[in-house]
């Protein structure tokens, strides 16, 4: 139980540490955030017409029947489009939003090394390329899948999880085997 947790924690320390410096000093993710120079205009017009939320525009109203929901699609084609995330006031809580991310770093690291130590000889090799598995699993099936349908970059993330499962794997591949 002690190689667990210990295994647990660095790894999980490891995660977040990339983190951080991925979405911080080495702005990995710039691709996923553009400037507006009508930044203030934009959130003018979206205070006036949106509640707390995240949309996608256009759309048809709840409620809308199959055929309505196609015509809004069809007559959509060729215009803009947009997915806005619209709150009302920023806050920054950073302190309660880094730990529960370090609580979900550690959570993860938790689960990738309980399958690990369920399977049977454990070596570098295999624990580094089964936590670039689990790291290509995340990353194909939430982010990559995001890029396709919402028409975003998702390099950032994908440099994220070759390097934080990265990290993490050859973390756990000098752990775990040893006695």
């Amino acid at each position: 139980m002690k190689k667990q947790l210990i295994a647990t924690l660095v790894g999980g320390l490891l995660v977040f540490i990339w983190q951080f410096l991925s979405w911080s000093m080495l702005n990995v993710h710039s691709a996923e955030f553009q400037h507006s120079a009508n930044q203030d205009k934009v959130l003018e017009a979206l205070g006036q017409n949106l509640e707390e939320g995240t949309y996608f525009l256009p759309q048809a109203p709840p409620g809308s029947s199959n055929e309505e929901h196609q015509k809004v699609m069809e007559n959509s084609l060729g215009k803009p489009w947009a997915t806005v995330s619209y709150h009302k006031a920023m806050e920054m809580n950073m302190g309660m939003n880094m730990l529960r991310a370090f609580v979900a770093d550690l959570a993860a690291v938790f689960l990738l090394v309980w399958l690990l130590l369920k399977s049977g000889n454990l070596t570098f090799n295999t624990v580094l390329l089964s936590s670039l598995a689990v790291g290509a699993i995340g990353y194909l099936t939430i982010p990559y899948l995001n890029s396709i349908w919402f028409e975003t970059s998702s390099i950032g993330h994908l440099i994220d999880f070759v390097v934080q499962w990265g990290l993490v794997g050859a973390w756990l591949g000098w752990w775990l085997p040893r006695k």
